[in-house]
């Protein structure tokens, strides 16, 4: 019979968790951005990663932090992490992983976690390689500068008040979320268009590794939308992926959003699988 085990990875495992997590480079690519900067230990990494082990090899991971993640998961796997998140406690604001594997854990934690805020059970995940013919990107979009994170923190919080349905700035004032903006304008991947000192479109790259990127935070002002600012702006932010940071671009995006899906297939993202989000 094969034997099984699950147990905390240490910092001497990394090697074996980098192959799980680049064997699906975009699918894992928020993960992945993280342990590449801050390998497996719990306090730099602001987690803890869960390793399931089939006959003394290391074969699916589960990020335990502000998000709890399945990663390359299976199915025997999710009821490891589940039986283990269970004893440890809901200590997460999220589950968030590829659609099937986060199903079939959310199913399992949801009679000692539940219920949810919200269950977002299909989120396609789309991927490009190239920005589509057709396409202008926005001359105006730009990156943030670090003296405008006053400009740019309030287009954060709309936009994610707006997307999660609560204020980032709830619980500890916002400290944690200030500093997550503060270090993508710091290190360059903090975009938007600003007319007369108000952002009318911005969107950030938050992960990112050599193999892949995701964009994330994608927002127009209200009185702004239906100008085809998304396209543009979109299309500008892919350019400055493409060039500067991985060969391969992808996002993630709620169903419904029929309006965004079809903006961001205009600019050359098609879709390639689907993820899920637990919000609590």
């Amino acid at each position: 019979m094969t034997q099984t085990t699950t147990r905390v990875l240490e910092p001497s495992d990394l090697g074996a968790a980098l192959a799980i997590l680049e064997s699906e480079p975009v699918a894992n690519a928020f993960v992945t951005s993280r342990v590449q900067v801050a390998g497996l230990d719990p306090w730099r990494l602001g987690g803890e990663m869960w390793g399931w082990y089939a006959d003394g090899r290391l074969r699916s991971l589960c990020y335990s932090g502000a998000n709890l993640v399945p990663i390359c998961a299976t199915p025997e796997a999710v009821r490891a992490f589940a039986d283990r998140a269970r004893r440890t406690g809901r200590r997460c604001s999220s589950i968030v992983g590829p659609a099937e594997s986060t199903a079939q854990l959310w199913r399992l934690l949801e009679p000692s976690w539940g219920p949810a805020r919200d269950v977002r059970a299909h989120q396609p995940l789309m991927v490009t390689e190239q920005l589509a013919d057709g396409i202008e990107p926005d001359p105006y979009l730009r990156r943030i500068r670090k003296d405008e994170m006053n400009v740019i923190m309030p287009a954060c919080v709309a936009m994610f008040t707006e997307e999660v349905g609560i204020s980032p700035m709830a619980g500890d004032g916002g400290l944690l979320y200030q500093a997550r903006v503060a270090e993508l304008v710091a290190a360059g991947r903090s975009f938007a268009r600003i007319d007369d000192g108000k952002v009318v479109f911005k969107a950030e790259i938050g992960a990112a590794t050599t193999q892949a990127c995701q964009i994330q935070g994608v927002w127009v002002a209200p009185e702004f939308r239906g100008r085809g600012l998304s396209e543009s702006g979109m299309a500008a932010v892919l350019r400055y992926a493409l060039q500067d940071v991985a060969p391969v671009v992808s996002l993630y995006v709620n169903d419904y959003n029929t309006a965004a899906r079809a903006a961001y297939r205009r600019v050359g993202f098609h879709e390639v699988g689907a993820f899920m989000s637990v919000l609590f």
